[in-house]
């Protein structure tokens, strides 16, 4: 277990800048990038459902209620991980981990958006979606954040269940209950988190083991790594096709989902040219990896069927 400690107060720098400094930590403190990431997914999801444009308002609703509860969650995880974040380049910067906002007032803000996402959801879109959406915090702060994050290798492989959930979210805001293709679009982002973190991990190595984080290639050696992201991307492949076959998209949708998938399956297997410190392949795994998800849940959109 990792020796927790407390951030300095960081009250006294805070009074030293303006409100617009301050309003830009808070917003940083929700990760909005991978909130745009969650919700693009959810949007996407809601298009398939409704066979086209959702209905704008009830969209908007769900979207605002969905990304209060990701940004929520993200900052009761900067709070929780105030004593590892100053160890890692990649998360050093971040407003609790650089004193900049005090951890207590992030853990606070967290759940206060989770609140606002709950009361939003449970009032003026549905029950089943503001459980999807409750269900996607509680499993990204307790399930991997508390639980598995520090504890095993397999970190990401269970937690990856936390980002999966926005397409549930936005499908049963449009259809009000969830159907096989909005499980399918849950796997495959289930079935993405791990080539995309373990290529993010293999980079960042060092990072991972100042903060005794078990990580894939810290516990089981980078080989053993890249064959799981090899089996995993494969596996995603195999997903991303089964949705056609739902009949909610259409051919443009397959070729999209070949070309993406089997992309990322011969980067994945690239991975294997390398070996640590040499990176290049593992960073551009990572980069592709980010590209696909957007890629393919983009071609969903453009081809649904009615």
């Amino acid at each position: 277990m990792i020796e927790r400690r407390v951030s300095p107060s960081p009250l006294p720098e805070r009074r030293r800048r303006g409100a617009a400094d301050v309003l830009r930590d808070y917003v940083a403190l929700t990760k909005p990038r991978i909130v745009l990431l969650l919700i693009f997914t959810a949007l996407a999801a809601m298009v398939v459902a409704a066979g086209g444009v959702p209905p704008i308002g009830r969209a908007l609703l769900t979207l605002l209620g969905l990304s209060l509860s990701a940004g929520g969650a993200n900052a009761v995880n900067m709070w929780y991980d105030r004593d590892i974040d100053p160890l890692m380049e990649r998360t050093s910067g971040r407003p609790v981990a650089a004193g900049r906002v005090a951890g207590r007032e992030a853990a606070l803000f967290g759940v206060a958006l989770e609140v606002s996402s709950l009361l939003l959801l449970g009032l003026f879109v549905g029950p089943e979606t503001t459980l999807f959406s409750l269900a996607g915090f509680v499993y990204y702060v307790f399930i991997y954040t508390m639980w598995l994050k520090r504890r095993t290798p397999q970190n990401i492989v269970i937690g990856g269940g936390a980002g999966a959930f926005p397409p549930l979210v936005g499908w049963t805001a449009v259809a009000g209950h969830a159907a096989v293709a909005a499980w399918l679009m849950f796997a495959i982002v289930f079935l993405w988190t791990p080539p995309h973190f373990w290529a993010l991990a293999l980079f960042r190595n060092t990072d991972y083991r100042r903060a005794k984080i078990p990580m894939m290639p810290l516990v089981r050696g980078e080989w053993v790594t890249k064959w799981q992201a090899l089996i995993y991307a494969l596996l995603l492949l195999a997903a991303s096709i089964l949705l056609f076959f739902t009949g909610r998209v259409g051919v443009l949708y397959l070729g999209s989902a070949l070309v993406l998938g089997v992309g990322l399956v011969i980067s994945s297997v690239l991975l294997f040219r390398e070996r640590l410190p040499d990176v290049r392949w593992a960073k551009g795994t990572f980069r592709f990896s980010l590209a696909y998800l957007t890629l393919l849940f983009a071609a969903m959109m453009l081809n649904v069927t009615r």
